[in-house]
């Protein structure tokens, strides 16, 4: 008598839908949460707190991306400048200004080049390039976020652009993630969708909207409409520059820092785009 056969169990209906990208969903929200309460925390108590908040992230962010370089593309970025150069950068756009800033990012670049020398002239050109597009990339769009700190409602002014950038991947996830049908960019981030992104756009209009309305001295709603939607584009874009960043060099994450997220790099994709524009429609609507 032949043996009874098994009836197969349809795996669709007994495993859980997994989360987009495969994320462990609760750690990423304590982790979220954790970084919440510190950034709100330093911010709203002493600004130099938050302002050493950000030098940490920039550090972090600025090693974990020369680290990923040299294990997947063997480019030897010299890191010494580098991180001296950030923490230049974060803390004279504080103190000094805009222009003091860009002059630090060009002294870091020419210490990059004097540096690199020290070692054989090999990829010389290659690792040249890529120190210099890191100080760009990472602590000089941070820059900007000191210069929103420095304001006298630097605080308010954080919070917004926080927030209008965090609405920005919140309404793009839960609208893509419900809605999404037509994919935005799939051969850069296969889970983005154009459903999605009008779902950010939306959100961060909304959000930025009710902020320049009630938090902004001198702002009106009108104003917050552009400004969200503008965060919202270059959050996106900043994002899928990562993305485009990370397929390059065969890697899902810049690091593993923080649980449920990757590294700080992998938090910092849609913030650093979005701080120079946000710091230049404040400075043009309410001045600087």
């Amino acid at each position: 008598m032949p043996p009874a056969q098994e009836t197969p169990v349809a795996q669709t209906d007994q495993q859980p839908r997994k989360p987009r990208g495969g994320r462990n969903l609760p750690a990423a929200i304590g982790v979220g949460v954790g970084l919440g309460a510190v950034i709100v925390a330093s911010l709203f108590v002493v600004k130099v707190f938050f302002l050493l908040v950000v030098v940490a992230a920039v550090g972090v962010g600025v090693w974990e991306l020369t680290s990923r370089l040299a294990e997947r593309k063997e480019v030897r970025v010299p890191l010494v400048p580098l991180i001296a150069g950030s923490v230049a950068m974060v803390a004279t756009g504080y103190w000094a200004g805009a222009q003091w800033a860009a002059a630090v990012l060009a002294l870091t670049g020419l210490v990059v080049m004097v540096w690199r020398m020290g070692t054989p002239p090999e990829n010389y050109l290659r690792d040249i390039t890529a120190g210099i597009f890191t100080a760009f990339y990472v602590p000089f769009l941070a820059t900007f976020v000191a210069l929103l700190l420095a304001a006298d409602d630097g605080p308010w002014r954080i919070l917004l652009f926080l927030v209008v950038t965090i609405c920005s991947d919140t309404g793009a996830y839960a609208v893509g993630y419900k809605f999404g049908r037509n994919k935005l960019a799939p051969t850069i981030s296969p889970g983005k969708t154009r459903e999605g992104l009008a779902g950010g756009v939306g959100l961060s209009m909304i959000a930025g909207a009710l902020l320049m309305e009630y938090v902004i001295d001198g702002g009106s709603w009108w104003q917050g409409l552009i400004l969200g939607g503008c965060a919202a584009v270059t959050a996106t874009l900043g994002d899928l520059a990562e993305s485009m960043i990370k397929r390059d060099l065969g890697i899902k994450d810049m690091g593993t820092l923080l649980p449920g997220h990757g590294g700080i790099m992998d938090r910092l994709d849609s913030l650093l785009p979005t701080a120079p524009v946000v710091w230049l429609l404040l400075a043009a609507f309410v001045g600087s």
